[in-house]
């Protein structure tokens, strides 16, 4: 899943233990700018680099995971948690008026077909 918006708040690296770490980062989303939604993601492990060079205000796109889990308390009671997991982060450095990539250089196609006058023998 994939979401644009301006980065409003990044968290510092937790140690949750000695192998695992997180981080949260905070953006706006404003599909209507009149109430724009806080939506917090999260990184794990490796992923948690991906906020260093973020400022807040930093257009950008989000790639993420949607994950949930269901917790049962000693009473028997269960609740549903929801998280989204960054992967990537793309800047939108001047929002649209950002130049588009330069597209990809291809290797020129090769006639596979066989050469006039010889048979081709497969079977289908």
């Amino acid at each position: 899943m994939e979401i644009k918006g301006k980065v409003h708040e990044i968290g510092a690296i937790q140690q949750v233990s000695e192998t695992f770490k997180k981080r949260d980062l905070i953006v706006e989303y404003a599909e209507n700018p009149t109430y724009p939604e806080y939506i917090r993601f999260e990184a794990l492990q490796d992923k948690t680099a991906l906020f260093d060079t973020l400022k807040a205000g930093d257009e950008i796109e989000v790639s993420f995971n949607l994950r949930g889990r269901p917790w049962t308390n000693k009473d028997g009671v269960t609740s549903y948690f929801n998280s989204l997991v960054v992967w990537r982060i793309t800047s939108l450095a001047n929002g649209a008026g950002a130049a588009p990539a330069a597209a990809p250089q291809y290797a020129a196609p090769v006639d596979v077909n066989t050469a006039a006058g010889e048979d081709d023998d497969l079977p289908f």
